[in-house]
């Protein structure tokens, strides 16, 4: 990110892949503490689209809306790609990546970049219906993505290409299903979990991740779970971890993110407006947008990213 982006924002207002009510209102609330301002105010053109409307009827339920939400979102990031935007999707419960990711996948494919997966959460998203104790739809995406049985019918093409699960970087872990735990080791994802971050700190982790991008010129798509923060700093989550990134260790990574250069598309997803407290927990992650984005305080120059991979601790 060199110079000022030309951003296009997409409300995603969906909870159908959770049991908690209250995601739903996610977009309208970070539009409401001044998300779109602030990005302009940044010296960025920004475009609000607007909201999101899903494919099929507007009763769908279960894994008939979520491949509703999948459906469209995926046309709509993959559109704004090709129109060369950057879009910064705004959840909306996890499911919704299903989308996002499918459309960047797309976009990848067309231009022959391969696509790389930056997921900060406090959970891995890599259950199947066969691991999951919930059976809730938000925490299964990326082992949707990566191809994994039984979760196929929630794409327009039930034979479209996998995501590498090589590619994908788990960062800030600290819940995992036993099941899920196994897939993840199996499939030889990255993962960067919170005792490796209170051991070494966030920098070297996420280095080695953008060296590894940044080698391959990459797509990196962020997907930036609010479970990721600690919920002392942001308790506007339905699945609640103590022992979270704190608000330095947030505003350093999306700083970080920012010097790369190779974010090439945003999504935030899990507010729920009705568990937060006076809207504390959207004006966060309007303040961590508004660093990834290059908010800073003071000027200093960019560190290069290497151009050689670095080897990293896969678990």
């Amino acid at each position: 990110m060199d110079g000022p982006e030309r951003i296009a924002i997409l409300g995603v207002p969906t909870e159908v892949g959770t049991s908690e009510p209250g995601s739903v209102m996610g977009p309208a609330a970070l539009r409401t503490a001044g998300l779109v301002r602030t990005l302009r105010d940044l010296g960025h053109a920004v475009a609000d689209h607007g909201d999101v409307v899903p494919d099929g009827p507007a009763d769908a339920v279960g894994r008939p809306a979520v491949a509703a939400w999948t459906r469209a979102l995926a046309r709509r990031v993959e559109a704004a790609l090709y129109a060369g935007d950057l879009p910064v999707v705004l959840g909306g419960d996890h499911s919704l990546s299903l989308g996002t990711v499918e459309g960047a996948m797309r976009h990848c494919a067309r231009t022959g970049r391969p696509l790389f997966v930056l997921w900060l959460d406090a959970h891995a998203d890599f259950n199947t219906p066969e691991t999951s104790p919930s059976g809730n739809l938000h925490g299964m995406p990326l082992a949707a993505l990566c191809g994994e049985p039984g979760l196929s019918d929630l794409f327009a093409d039930p034979g479209r290409p996998a995501l590498d699960p090589t590619r994908v970087h788990l960062f800030g872990l600290r819940s995992i299903d036993a099941g899920e735990r196994a897939l993840v080791a199996a499939r030889n994802v990255e993962v960067t979990d919170m005792r490796h971050i209170d051991e070494f700190g966030v920098v070297a982790p996420l280095r080695r991740s953008l060296e590894r991008v940044a080698a391959a010129s990459g797509h990196l798509h962020v997907s930036f779970d609010i479970d990721f923060l600690d919920p002392g700093l942001a308790p506007a989550v339905g699945t609640t971890v103590p022992g979270g990134a704190t608000f330095r260790e947030a505003h350093l990574i999306m700083e970080m993110l920012h010097d790369s250069g190779l974010v090439g598309s945003l999504d935030v997803v899990e507010l729920n407006p009705f568990l937060d407290e006076r809207g504390r927990s959207a004006r966060v992650l309007v303040e961590l947008v508004a660093s990834l984005f290059g908010r800073r305080i003071l000027d200093r120059p960019t560190p290069p990213i290497a151009a050689v991979p670095a080897p990293a601790t896969r678990g």
